[in-house]
């Protein structure tokens, strides 16, 4: 699975603040470090942000890139400390990020309440793919009005400010913070350079502020106006000395003058946006509303592919629903060992468990209402043998958890293990869901668990199946679960839809072959849906596009004190400065490999021991199978059940010679 960058910026609200009495407030920075995912990775830093002064609501304007790779759990840590001299630095509070969370988020924002006091915020985006130089840039100031007092001058800094698409689409983010320059109404700031991408997503007429502030040593800064401009008319000032009017409310502040602009180290290889200037916003531009139909493309190059993270953050939404066989080859549950044991203290997990907790874990992060449906089939109910029927009270249960205490309940009702193995009902019924989740949110796209122990009986029906659903907004993972031979479902992986759009849909894994490293299942698992989802909507013309009815005010704050204590990574400084880990690295990592149990609300009942009648068990049976001419060992041959009439699929043991006789129980 290729990994895509990632680009990482934070801010908080409402530290603690930790200086110490009569020493002011605190200077928080914020340190980032990706946790390892066992005891033998050790974690990496990142980097940290530039310090804020005198500040518990700090916006930091530095970003931080690194790849990501779908269905690999990846947290993050992020420490705030408070700069003291002699780098006697106090911490401020810490919270750990899963990257999957923060991007099945609405807005790809996430907030944690912290121990210390206070939330921390940490958002995502993808970075634009080409690479638009950077902005080098030179501002004066002219007769600002001063804001200090009668007998001060002000302390002037600047701020350049951007928007982002989709939540708050019009609220201002800080990319960039000059230097104050003490004393003067008609500062000479130091030269700024900020990265175009950053600044404007290589879009040079996109809307940028540049806000003018009395630096305040409390940290409580006074505005002294600010203007709203673009990149390309910061150029043009620039080649014809035209200033900008700085405004406070209705009242003009001053002018700015910018004497210097040019980007520099631009890639030229891929076309740029286009270079002209917006006549309205020179020399003083004035508010617009950003158009919703300017928002669309995510910020995409000319002729660029959308990627997996341009749609998950750009409003698309993953519905999962899951499938399970209750067909008698599954054995008895009631005996350890048989693939649906339950274990009675919780403390174990079966293969259907574990596959449900791993797969499920992931893809649940990007659904939004977290509601999920869960359908049995393979077990008859009053005599009758039903290949799609309803796991669960409900049509559609709450979170992983909801899944699998729908899948622990459904032996405490009085269905009968049988067979066949038949997967055609719930694949079309999964394929009728997501196309009417679709049909009320395009950007919708489902993903279908499908958990057997089995081949497939029919494989020509499940086939025809996935012809007839190709055009459907679905991926199918189906884990087998057990020993069984599961040569004969290879087809499955090997099977492309001849339909409008050529689509391979199914990814199949054999479950033994990562029983013992989740991470291993869900990347297995989840290695194909990302470029599956790309082809499907590219291939539509249906782009990502921003969330316009979210909101940061409707960001939902975890509180830190429902999940792990905070991770002490025991921070230093090298002889240059940089930060290390200096021990207790055993702490730096969360466990991402092993498969934990999911503790259930009330303990387990014994499965179906006490009321063994409400759920008859169809033992295996034996008989023998006679190899037919020009039939070789490990060759598939197609057997009817003598008991049930299932058809089977068994495959010719070695040392079998045609008109030799073997057993199977089934």
């Amino acid at each position: 699975m290729t990994a895509e960058k990632l680009q990482l910026t934070l801010h908080a609200s409402g530290l603690k603040n930790v200086a110490g009495a009569f020493k002011g407030t605190s200077d928080p920075f914020a340190i980032v470090t990706i946790l390892g995912s066992g005891p033998s990775e050790k974690p990496r830093v990142l980097g940290k942000t530039e310090v804020i002064k005198n500040s518990l609501s700090p916006k930091w304007t530095t970003s931080f890139l690194f790849d990501y790779e779908f269905g690999k759990e990846t947290h993050i840590n992020v420490s705030i400390v408070d700069e003291v001299r002699k780098k006697n630095d106090k911490p401020m509070g810490s919270a750990v990020f899963e990257i999957g969370d923060i991007l099945g988020s609405r807005g790809s924002i996430k907030a944690q309440k912290l121990k210390r006091g206070g939330t921390l915020y940490a958002r995502l985006q993808k970075p634009p793919q080409r690479n638009a130089g950077a902005l080098a840039l030179v501002l004066s100031g002219h007769k600002l009005k001063n804001v200090e007092g009668l007998f001060k001058k002000s302390d002037p800094f600047y701020e350049i400010r951007r928007t982002y698409n989709g939540p708050n689409a019009g609220s201002w983010h800080v990319v960039y913070r000059s230097k104050q320059v003490k004393d003067n109404l008609s500062p000479s700031w130091e030269p700024a350079t900020v990265d175009v991408n950053t600044l404007c997503d290589g879009d040079l007429n996109r809307k940028i502020q540049v806000a003018i502030y009395d630096h305040e040593s409390d940290g409580k800064h006074q505005s002294m106006g600010q203007f709203e401009t673009t990149v390309n008319a910061l150029l043009k000032a620039a080649e014809q000395k035209t200033t900008f009017t700085p405004k406070k409310g209705s009242k003009d502040m001053g002018t700015i003058q910018v004497n210097q602009c040019k980007i520099t180290g631009a890639d030229i290889s891929q076309p740029a946006p286009s270079a002209a200037a917006d006549p309205s916003i020179l020399p003083m531009p004035v508010p617009v509303p950003l158009p919703i139909e300017q928002m669309g493309n995510m910020s995409l190059g000319a002729g660029q592919k959308p990627s997996f993270v341009d749609y998950v953050t750009g409003n698309c939404d993953l519905g999962l629903c899951v499938a399970i066989d209750f067909t008698g080859s599954n054995g008895d549950p009631r005996k350890p060992g048989t693939l649906h044991h339950i274990s009675r203290d919780g403390m174990s997990m079966n293969g259907y468990e574990k596959a449900i907790t791993a797969v499920g874990s992931i893809l649940s992060k990007y659904d939004t209402d977290q509601k999920f449906p869960v359908w049995g089939f393979g077990a008859k109910y009053d005599g009758v043998v039903r290949h799609c029927f309803q796991v669960g009270r409900s049509k559609e249960v709450h979170g992983v958890n909801g899944i699998l205490e729908a899948y622990r309940g459904v032996f405490k009702t009085a269905l009968t293990m049988s067979g066949p193995t038949v997967f055609t009902e719930v694949i079309e019924l999964a394929a009728a869901q997501a196309i009417s989740r679709q049909q009320l949110k395009p950007l919708s796209y489902t993903i279908l668990l499908l958990l057997t122990d089995g081949a497939v009986s029919d494989v020509e029906a499940t086939k025809r199946t996935l012809q007839s659903i190709a055009d459907a907004p679905l991926s199918i993972v189906i884990v087998g679960i057990g020993n069984a031979d599961f040569s004969a479902m290879q087809f499955l992986d090997d099977f492309e839809t001849r339909h409008s759009f050529n689509r391979d849909i199914v990814q199949f894994v054999e479950f033994r072959h990562h029983e013992h490293d989740k991470m291993s299942l869900t990347r297995a698992t989840l290695d194909e849906i990302p470029e599956q989802l790309v082809q499907f909507f590219h291939a539509r013309g249906i782009m990502p596009r921003p969330d316009t009815n979210f909101s940061t005010s409707k960001i939902v704050v975890e509180d830190v004190n429902q999940h792990e204590e905070e991770i002490d990574l025991s921070m230093d400084y090298n002889p240059d400065g940089e930060i290390v880990l200096n021990g207790n690295q055993s702490a730096g990592y969360i466990d991402t490999h092993s498969y934990q149990p999911t503790q259930m609300p009330t303990p387990i009942p014994p499965p179906v021991v006490a009321s063994a009648a409400a759920v008859p068990i169809q033992q295996p049976f034996t008989f023998q199978v006679q190899c037919p001419p020009g039939v070789s060992p490990g060759m598939q041959l197609q057997v009817q059940h003598p008991k049930t009439g299932q058809m089977l699929l068994v495959a010719v043991p070695q040392g079998i010679q045609p008109g030799g006789l073997f057993n199977v129980s089934a």
